[in-house]
């Protein structure tokens, strides 16, 4: 981080899938102005990674944690069913749900906490925001404001974590806004 700013992320992801030709287990890293990629444990030269360009939402994959207890899945549903998304969630632990959207194997992340009093601690998210975005996706909350990781040691001013491929960002926070305002 400099002066707020993140401009280096780094994921270590030993059990990440494999795909598109790639080993399973990988690193993903993003710098800021330079590019997001993903470097496979197996070896090999780094290859660049980008978000997949998709923009009609019943052609993709949203992830989310595994464990209900962590996200509001039931939100997540009312979210995915606004949008048109008939895919079932792609489930999976850890902040490797970043490098699915930054490495194309899902569209859009999202990450409601059960407890509206909880906010997120900015060391889960601050590595997988940067390389989303140097993939070429967007990264806010549920409202659509960045994510403030210069306010101590959550995301003080943030609810919710909402990050895509970046075609589909606005379409997500207005089906966001559609179920939290009730329809």
């Amino acid at each position: 981080m400099e002066e707020g700013e993140v401009v280096l992320g780094v994921l270590g992801c030993p059990a990440f899938p494999a795909d598109q030709g790639h080993e399973p287990g990988a690193i993903f890293y993003g710098v800021r102005g330079e590019g997001a990629f993903r470097k496979s444990l197996g070896g090999g030269d780094p290859v660049s990674i980008s978000t997949d360009q998709h923009s009609r939402p019943e052609e993709v994959r949203f992830c989310e944690s595994v464990e209900s207890a962590h996200a509001a899945h039931d939100v997540h549903a009312e979210i995915s069913g606004e949008l048109g998304i008939t895919a079932p969630p792609f489930r999976m632990d850890s902040q490797a749900k970043y490098a699915a959207v930054a490495s194309g194997m899902a569209s859009i992340y999202l990450r409601l906490p059960r407890s509206e009093s909880y906010r997120e601690k900015i060391w889960d998210h601050a590595a997988g925001a940067v390389i989303v975005i140097e993939a070429g996706g967007r990264v806010t909350d549920f409202s659509g404001a960045p994510l403030g990781f210069s306010a101590g040691r959550t995301l003080a001013d943030n609810v919710g974590i909402v990050a895509t491929n970046g075609p589909l960002h606005d379409r997500v926070l207005e089906a966001i806004q559609a179920v939290r305002s009730g329809g």
